[in-house]
């Protein structure tokens, strides 16, 4: 085997995040509120030792939303779910900074890594909808760069709780009439901008100490979060020299902050079309795009800009100048859009359609993917890849003809090397903070 190893996950959207996913027969249409249908994907995924699944979301929708956003289950009551179902493969659900509490968000992740025997892992979003303050009780979206600040504040406290017993807290001695150490509980006593919490929390660390940290950081803010929290990044890149850079950037910026940058992995989200050949490939990915709606491509198109009606301007006209919207949203994405049309000089409708088109560099014949998979891998542009499950039978080619292509090269494993997802990504676990200096106080 390779030293380093290609790690991969399996996003699992139910009905599907592209607007006309959910037409194809094999997918049934209540997949994503029916908890047999995530089962058998996740089955599925851990027999081909994918790494985790990974359940995306967001706290607003519109009637123009996708499918899947329309009508889904909550992440981690469906993880929770999964975890009976499953015995390797890491759980991972997103769960937003913004509009959340550092207690629960602590105490539900400890209690799925618990769960799970230590699958757990944590994607850290801020929301980018403007639309969810509605949802929270606020007049308006907490600004940019308050929720950044706020992510870093709220990662801290959570990670703080996460250690409020030491490994040994518990000695159970019923000789002695001892089930707790009091010694070894610590309150947190957390006084910041955002949050003041006390603690300690009500929950042991799990079997690999701590979830594991991820998050999407695209725009300045969001990597520079990413680089100083996150152990995994979804990064949201659409070709090869755009993935180098931004590989090459969150690395940089992870060592800048005193991190190893090896305990960072980048993984860009990837939706393989894979036929007999090349040209069955190609011809399947020009049939999707003839496929697409251009009212459905506009509404997808204004969602990084709070849903902003793009059908109010001139379809063939240069893109619209924006100003600042989308600042306040999706920022990396929305600042992707403006100069991704301005400096290729695209109309509207070329815009629309430009980012309606999912990724499709990985299209081609089994052995094709593969050696995409695998340039992309060795020349310094990932450390692995968040697969899209979409039909069965597509994410079956996928497991049944690519993967033994890169293990007979040395770069996937056989069968997992431990039980934890700290294992399966070569993590560190995260040494208690007060068994690492037990007569320092810690901040």
């Amino acid at each position: 085997m390779s030293t380093r190893q290609l790690h991969l996950g399996a996003i699992l959207t139910g009905v599907g995040t592209d607007p006309q996913e959910w037409l194809d027969p094999e997918i049934p249409g209540t997949a994503s509120i029916d908890i047999d249908w995530y089962k058998q994907q996740a089955r599925a995924a851990e027999a081909a030792k994918f790494d985790f699944v990974f359940i995306v979301d967001s706290p607003y929708i519109t009637p123009d939303s996708a499918p899947h956003f329309l009508n889904r289950l909550e992440p981690l009551t469906l993880l929770s779910a999964l975890a009976g179902a499953t015995d390797r493969i890491g759980l991972v659900a997103t769960l937003t900074t913004s509009y959340t509490e550092p207690f629960n968000v602590a105490r539900q992740f400890a209690s799925l890594d618990q769960i799970s025997h230590g699958r757990a892992g944590w994607n850290v979003v801020t929301t980018g909808l403007e639309g969810a303050a509605g949802n929270f009780g606020r007049e308006q979206h907490i600004d940019h760069g308050e929720r950044y600040r706020r992510a870093h504040e709220h990662v801290a406290v959570v990670q703080g709780l996460w250690d409020s017993y030491e490994d040994d807290a518990f000695p159970r001695d019923r000789a002695n009439k001892r089930f707790l150490d009091p010694a070894k509980q610590h309150r947190l006593d957390h006084r910041g901008e955002f949050f003041s919490v006390t603690g300690p929390l009500n929950i042991s660390r799990s079997a690999q100490g701590q979830p594991v940290i991820f998050q999407a950081g695209v725009s300045e803010s969001g990597r520079g979060l990413a680089a100083q929290i996150a152990e995994g990044i979804f990064a949201g890149v659409d070709n090869f020299e755009d993935a180098r850079e931004y590989y090459a950037d969150i690395k940089r910026r992870a060592a800048a902050a005193g991190r190893d940058p090896d305990q960072v992995l980048v993984f860009p989200g990837i939706s393989p079309i894979i036929a007999d050949s090349d040209e069955e490939a190609q011809a399947l990915l020009k049939a999707r795009h003839g496929e697409l709606d251009l009212k459905k491509a506009l509404v997808q198109l204004g969602r990084p800009f709070n849903y902003h009606d793009f059908g109010q301007y001139e379809l063939d006209a240069p893109f619209p100048e924006l100003g600042d919207l989308g600042s306040n949203g999706y920022r990396g994405h929305a600042e992707k859009i403006k100069r991704v049309a301005k400096e290729q000089g695209l109309t509207l409708r070329e815009t629309a359609l430009r980012f309606a088109r999912p990724f499709t560099g990985f299209a081609g014949s089994p052995e094709t993917v593969a050696n995409e998979i695998e340039r992309w891998f060795r020349e310094g542009a990932v450390d692995g890849f968040n697969i899209h499950v979409g039909a069965p039978a597509a994410f079956a080619r996928f497991t049944d003809e690519v993967l033994p292509i890169l293990r007979a090269r040395g770069l996937f494993r056989e069968d997992y090397a431990g039980r934890t997802l700290r294992d399966h990504l070569g993590l560190e676990v995260p040494v208690n903070r007060y068994q690492a200096a037990p007569t320092e106080a810690v901040a």
